[in-house]
């Protein structure tokens, strides 16, 4: 089992600290400009949400890339989330992870596909949440071939 613990301090108007007691560093958040007398220019809970999903997504591709010996050259992702009010509320409608992997060509981008695949559907974060996740990879071969 593992546990992992968050404080968070109101720190004024729609603003908060979240820190950890095992992490160096704080992140201040606020309330998104969307919402009343949210501010501009920092992080929101929105996007926390779907950071996490990202980067989940990347922390176990590379467990899974290790293990399956796929090389491959660079990762990126960006991630986007779509809310809209249903009947009053406000819901995260779509999430989308958009992984930009760059394989030698000595690699096959289907099976680069097929473990960004399994990798979405055994993420921590995304089986924690119940929003419709879409992975819309890019898979770029390059000519250069890795040598170790």
């Amino acid at each position: 089992m593992h546990t992992y613990e968050v404080n968070l301090k109101w720190t004024g108007k729609t603003k908060g600290i979240l820190s950890s007691t095992i992490l160096p560093k704080e992140i201040e958040m606020v309330t998104p400009p969307e919402y009343s007398n949210g501010t501009e220019g920092m992080w929101t809970p929105e996007h926390l949400l779907i950071a996490k999903i990202n980067s989940c997504l990347m922390s176990t591709f590379l467990t899974i890339a290790e293990n399956s010996n796929l090389e491959f050259i660079s990762y990126e992702s960006k991630s986007i989330c779509t809310v809209e009010i249903i009947r009053g509320k406000y819901f995260i409608i779509e999430i989308v992870l958009k992984p930009k992997v760059v394989i030698p060509y000595s690699q096959k981008p289907e099976r680069v596909k097929q473990i960004l695949e399994m990798s979405k559907n055994v993420c921590l974060i995304s089986n924690a949440i119940k929003t419709p996740i879409r992975l819309d990879p890019e898979i770029i071969v390059s000519e250069i071939q890795l040598s170790f």
